[in-house]
């Protein structure tokens, strides 16, 4: 694990895998839609930060299959992977709660209370 912060794709990918393993191309489009369209991971990058976080032991191959003659590889959140997740997820809710109190406004939490 690391102290520093993730990496934009990075936070994105880990939180594409946390629900569900998912193979590249449904990676690359629930990428799309976490981030509401602001980022499009390429192919090219995809895979290269994929197989970082291989050789990181934060995902894990879950599954590989010939699909159209192609082999399909289904990608999944390993234990590692899912705990540097929810340290920079309450890393950030940390920092996004400071920003909201030193502007004097609330942030409503998923659970409908506010910070």
């Amino acid at each position: 694990m690391t102290d520093q912060p993730l990496r934009e794709p990075t936070l994105l990918l880990l939180t594409a895998l946390a629900d569900a393993p998912r193979h590249g191309y449904a990676l690359i489009k629930e990428v799309e839609t976490i981030s509401q369209g602001r980022v499009r991971l390429r192919a090219g990058t995809l895979y290269g930060a994929l197989d970082r976080l291989l050789k990181q032991g934060l995902v894990r191959v879950e599954r590989e299959e010939i699909v159209d003659s192609r082999m399909r590889r289904t990608y999944a959140l390993t234990d590692a992977g899912s705990a540097l997740l929810a340290a920079e997820a309450e890393r950030l809710r940390a920092t996004a709660d400071e920003a909201a109190r030193r502007l004097g406004v609330g942030l409503t939490r998923p659970d409908g209370a506010t910070a």
